[in-house]
């Protein structure tokens, strides 16, 4: 029964995938191009995102969080994502600058769904945050509702943007 339960052991370890550790996320530079329209993310505002791509050497940047959750609902993609990161605008200097190293995981923060607020590039922005206090805060003064990444709708990063909306942008 040992020699079994032995032979079991080395066939599921033999077996077992490697898991690939995600990679860190890298420091926003005044170089860095956003993914969808190749221009520069320092001339944007409002939070920004990252995701890496297996077999990727750099990040994908977007000077808006409303295109990376764009980018991570479309079916079409280069290779696997190993890795997500947004900005964390809990601890941001300022809309304006928000940043180019307070980066966390997507899949744990809070998001901002719904607020009256445009994001670098002129739409309404998903706006992310490490603390969900924080984001009750920023809810307090734009509105909006808090949600997993998981559950940001895809009609909110996809569906047409309207451009007679009255959005603020944020001090």
């Amino acid at each position: 029964m040992k020699r079994l339960a032995l032979i079991a052991l080395v066939a599921l370890t033999a077996c077992k995938e490697e898991v690939a550790e995600a990679p860190d996320p890298i420091d926003l530079t005044p170089d860095a191009l956003s993914y969808f329209c190749q221009m520069n993310i320092a001339e944007h505002g409002g939070p920004k995102g990252q995701i890496h791509l297996e077999g990727y050497p750099a990040p994908l940047f977007f000077a808006q969080v409303r295109d990376m959750v764009a980018y991570l609902k479309s079916p079409e993609r280069d290779a696997e994502i190993t890795a997500v990161y947004v900005s964390d605008m809990g601890i941001a200097p300022n809309w304006r600058q928000p940043g180019i190293s307070n980066w966390i995981a997507a899949d744990g923060a809070t998001f901002v769904v719904g607020s009256n607020v445009a994001g670098g590039m002129g739409a309404p922005e998903v706006v992310p945050f490490a603390d969900p206090a924080a984001a009750d805060v920023f809810i307090t003064q734009y509105g909006g509702a808090q949600m997993p990444l998981s559950d940001i709708p895809a009609a909110e990063v996809l569906g047409p943007v309207d451009l007679d909306l009255k959005l603020e942008t944020p001090s």
